[in-house]
């Protein structure tokens, strides 16, 4: 069964969801775990994945978590960068 996390800030969730898209270089959010694992050679499919590692699920959400804190402070270092 999978769990759903909520945002510490109810509202991000659209923004949160347009990160992962962007990082994952597709346009639906949803379909972005999926194309990190298509990337990865990781046998992810729509449903069910009890098959999955722990291992080859952690590789995919890791990509994408840690490509969107990548993003994340890229954005911040821009911002101040322009405040200057």
């Amino acid at each position: 069964m999978s769990r759903r996390r909520r945002p510490l800030v109810a509202d991000s969730r659209h923004g949160l969801d347009a990160l992962k898209a962007k990082v994952a270089q597709v346009a639906d959010p949803n379909q972005a775990k999926y194309e990190v694992a298509r990337e990865l050679h990781v046998p992810l499919q729509n449903g069910y994945n009890g098959q999955l590692s722990s291992h080859d699920a952690g590789r995919i959400g890791g990509r994408l978590g840690g490509g969107m804190v990548k993003e994340m402070i890229r954005m911040g270092m821009q911002a101040m960068l322009e405040k200057k």
